[in-house]
């Protein structure tokens, strides 16, 4: 079994289609990671959610375009998004750890060590379970990671993960760019035929798309982490993956 897992989650679970943040799929996500904990699976959170947060806090109907916006969004959206998961750790008897992170982090590798020294130590206390996002208020663009799916996948690779598990409101990689026709349950290489199914990026309240999962999936792969890619809306997503069900899409790269 893996023991130490990455699971990244998209702003598309963690919105509704008002565009404000899903309370309810927080509290049973977060109940999810709880379960795992007690298997003596060790959870790290990659969260996007910040800027819509942020977006309903401020008032906003629509994804602001221009940077200042998009970084004051985040500041305000970021503790918002913290205080929910807060909220609904503790219930569970944990607390949640925040760590911002830009490409300079990840890319220094002073500050990238410095980094799994505190997720390790956080993940030995067992209380604790580290959410990473992206710094958005302060990454231009010569130190952003650019999507919440590459920093999910240079985490899992700097954490030393087993696992990157992705949920998003996809099953996993299908068999037309659309989204459509059947799921894909293993790839084992991602060649140019793979790579014509990831079609185009999300709605503008979610960055990512097939595309950037690809690329998530062979980051990790660099780093022998192997990743699946999941529905974060079905039931129990979390636990049947635990328990080796077959589901998502799953990348044993080579």
């Amino acid at each position: 079994m893996s023991k130490r897992w990455v699971i990244k989650l998209g702003s598309g679970l963690l919105t509704r289609k008002d565009g404000r943040i899903d309370r309810a799929f927080i509290r049973d996500l977060v109940s999810q990671v709880a379960a795992l904990r007690r298997r003596r699976i060790e959870v790290i959170l990659v969260t996007s959610g910040a800027i819509a947060a942020g977006m309903t806090a401020m008032g906003l109907g629509k994804r602001p375009r221009s940077t200042r916006e998009l970084q004051a969004c985040a500041t305000v959206g970021q503790p918002e998004l913290m205080a929910e998961y807060g909220r609904h750790l503790r219930r569970h008897g944990l607390i949640g750890a925040q760590l911002l992170l830009t490409y300079g982090d990840i890319d220094s590798r002073a500050r990238s060590r410095n980094a799994r020294a505190t997720l390790d130590h956080l993940l030995s206390r067992r209380r604790f379970v580290p959410i990473l996002n992206e710094n958005d208020a302060i990454a231009d663009e010569e130190i952003k990671v650019g999507d919440n799916d590459r920093l999910s996948a240079h985490v899992a690779a700097l954490a030393g993960a087993d696992r990157l598990v992705i949920l998003s409101g996809i099953p996993g990689l299908m068999t037309k760019p659309d989204g459509t026709g059947e799921l894909i349950p293993l790839v084992r290489r991602i060649d140019p035929g793979i790579r014509a199914l990831a079609g185009g990026a999300g709605s503008e309240r979610n960055v990512g798309g097939m595309v950037t999962k690809l690329l998530a999936a062979e980051i990790a792969a660099a780093a022998k982490v192997e990743t699946h890619i999941a529905d974060g809306r079905r039931p129990r997503v979390l636990a049947d993956l635990a328990a080796g069900k077959p589901l998502g899409t799953r990348f044993a790269l080579r």
